[in-house]
């Protein structure tokens, strides 16, 4: 599997349980959870899989950058939470660091 669609599953996976902490209600409500549960672990036996192809700055600056930016626009959408112009600023400031780590990775 390419690495960095990989890493997009993973992105993917953390992403889905952030966005059902809420439904989880404390984790009191048993299906929300253990699709919760489930995501994080396949998130992060994903990023396990990924440390041994790519650096592990790498890694992380993607998966934490990108799944910020992907919980606060799905949160507005789905949760209705405002976003001003300055927050939304600051996530498209975190996409160009991500996408500038990204190009200039080097040769790994």
């Amino acid at each position: 599997m390419n690495i960095y669609i990989m890493l997009f599953a993973a992105i993917a996976c953390e992403v889905l349980g952030t966005m059902l902490l809420p439904a989880s209600q404390n984790f009191s409500k048993l299906l929300p959870t253990t699709i919760l549960l489930i995501s994080y672990g396949s998130s992060f036996y994903l990023l396990a899989l990924l440390s041994q192809k790519l650096p592990l700055a790498i890694i992380y600056a993607s998966w934490a950058g990108l799944g910020v930016f992907s919980v606060a626009l799905l949160s507005a959408i789905i949760y209705k939470q405002t976003l001003n112009w300055q927050t939304i600023s600051g996530l498209f400031l975190i996409v160009i660091g991500v996408t500038v780590v990204n190009i200039y990775r080097g040769q790994y």
